[in-house]
């Protein structure tokens, strides 16, 4: 089994749920009293938002540098950032370590384009949905064609992920705001929705949609315990 690195604490809610997904995924792959082998390493999500939200890319890009790289040192085998929103600088990261960088956009995508999907919405932080470095991998690596919120419904998203998820916090009110901007895109021609913030899993789940929602945590965690048990025997 390799070693799981993951870049965590952005926030820990949904780092959370990476650990706890991943290890369920590897009982369930290989039974009895197995867990996955992991290293994590959690960041300060404070410092990292301010630098989100004062623009200081190149500094967090050195922050999730040095995050990785202290995996790789430590005896990781891939490296999985525990957000959608960094993996702004997927590349220099990955540039940086001699292990693979397992994108979160991939292991969503992939799972669009087996579900014989082409139109699908995408919610997240404003960086997110406002930015090239998500949307874009999904439009030109896998010809997917990508509808966001209108700016007002932008803003309401993203508020929501750091006034209240990040930290915990569940209101219903704020789940029938989703509801709706998850209806609009519908009407729109959204054949399914990116949860593309690991958070929005906390407040948003199927049954409150009408068409297929992709739960970026889920797949992400998944992903990476499908790679980590990619050559791994065992007794059935």
């Amino acid at each position: 089994m390799k070693t799981i690195g993951l870049i965590g604490g952005m926030s820990w809610e949904s780092s959370l749920l990476y650990y706890q997904i991943i290890n369920q995924r590897v009982k369930e792959k290989l039974g009895g009293h197995h867990s996955a082998k992991s290293l994590m390493y959690s960041v300060d999500f404070h410092e990292i938002k301010t630098l989100q939200h004062e623009g200081k890319w190149e500094e967090a890009t050195r922050v999730m540098i040095e995050s990785a790289q202290k995996l790789a040192s430590a005896g990781s085998d891939c490296i999985v950032i525990c957000t959608n929103t960094m993996h702004k600088m997927a590349k220099e990261v990955e540039d940086a370590v001699s292990i693979p960088l397992l994108h979160i956009a991939d292991a969503t995508a992939n799972e669009i384009v087996k579900a014989g999907i082409k139109k699908v919405a995408l919610l997240g932080t404003a960086f997110t949905m406002e930015q090239d470095f998500y949307k874009g991998r999904l439009v030109d690596k896998y010809e997917l064609e990508v509808l966001v919120p209108s700016a007002e419904s932008r803003k309401i998203v993203h508020d929501i992920i750091y006034e209240e998820l990040c930290l915990g916090t569940i209101k219903e009110d704020s789940k029938q705001s989703y509801i709706e901007i998850i209806r609009d895109l519908v009407n729109e021609g959204a054949e399914a929705v990116i949860l593309g913030c690991t958070e929005i899993t906390l407040l948003i789940s199927q049954q409150d949609a009408t068409v297929p929602l992709f739960d970026t945590t889920k797949i992400h965690a998944e992903y990476a315990v499908d790679f980590a048990l990619k050559d791994v025997e065992h007794d059935l």
